[in-house]
């Protein structure tokens, strides 16, 4: 069954991971699976990524207000994650790979070019510079709505209509277009981390290799997940609108549009969970090349778990 396929898998994956590649704690936060196998528990660092608890946050909150609480789940175990993200015929392809890629030190054992010695500052300057390049990007407020252009004969001019902005098709090209610019500079960096570190020592090679492995097979499904984020931002826009009807009904207010994107309003707040969205989404992007990078600097330092 896939179950048993990617449970083998797994037992293989475990066993292939050299010690360099073993998590260590940085303040960057958490290392990709492929990078960290010894973490491969029933408790994976997939469950606690700032992303899920962010999901599971705005999950909670928006029961509580439907007075319908959601029941605690025991996350899962590694193998049954990989049996719902692998079917069979993927699970045995991954397993040979695994097999494969264990053969790589003998390989390079009898290979005549010798690892090279690895500018991890250059390197992690890159991953640096991109990572503040994209949160730069996803930081930045929107620009107020202007008023539209006055017309040739002074006819007055118009405000813009200010319930467009509790439609979701008003937020949702900028979110998109968000994600499109970490697709775009996130993957190229990947695989020039990858090729950078599969110059150095056999160990690298490996991890390098399996990296591209994982990225060739769990690309689509990860695409299919990221295409899903959007969803739930619409869902938070709903309930911070529903929590702003509410508070103004409980205190008898009259709603004052001109307000809501001012501190403590209810669009402000909205464009607070955008921005927490796309940082843990970029975050969870970035592991990847964060497991690579940190494989390289223990392999380099010669620093184990």
């Amino acid at each position: 069954s896939p179950r048993k396929e990617s449970s083998a898998a797994s037992d293989v994956y475990k066993r292939q991971v050299p010690s360099c590649t073993r998590r260590r704690t940085i303040p960057l936060g958490r290392a990709h699976p492929v990078h960290s196998l010894r973490g491969m528990t029933q408790h994976h660092r997939l469950n606690s990524s700032p992303l899920v608890v962010l999901l599971q946050q705005w999950t909670r909150e928006a029961s509580e207000r439907a007075a319908r609480p959601v029941p605690a789940v025991k996350p899962p175990g590694v193998a049954e994650q990989l049996s719902q993200w692998l079917g069979t015929v993927d699970a045995v392809q991954l397993s040979r790979a695994l097999h494969a890629i264990e053969t790589l030190p003998s390989q390079a054992g009898s290979a005549q070019r010798p690892p090279m010695v690895l500018n991890m500052t250059a390197l992690a300057g890159l991953v640096a510079k991109v990572r503040a390049d994209l949160e730069g990007q996803l930081t930045t407020r929107p620009a107020a709505p202007k008023p539209l252009r006055a017309r040739a004969d002074n006819t007055p001019v118009e405000l813009p209509d200010p319930m467009a902005e509790t439609e979701f098709a008003t937020h949702a090209p900028r979110y998109l277009d968000l994600q499109k610019q970490m697709e775009l500079r996130l993957q190229p960096l990947r695989a020039q981390v990858r090729q950078a570190i599969a110059q150095g020592t056999p160990r690298l090679r490996q991890v390098a290799a399996l990296d591209a492995v994982m990225e060739h097979m769990l690309a689509p499904r990860e695409q299919r997940l990221w295409a899903l984020l959007p969803a739930h931002l619409e869902r938070r826009l709903a309930h911070r609108h529903r929590q702003h009807q509410h508070r103004l009904t409980a205190q008898g207010l009259t709603d004052e549009p001109a307000r809501w994107r001012q501190a403590g309003g209810w669009l402000w707040a909205f464009e607070r969970d955008m921005q927490a969205l796309l940082t843990a989404e970029l975050q969870t992007r970035m592991e990847p090349i964060t497991g690579l990078l940190e494989a390289a600097q223990n392999d380099t330092t010669g620093q184990q778990e």
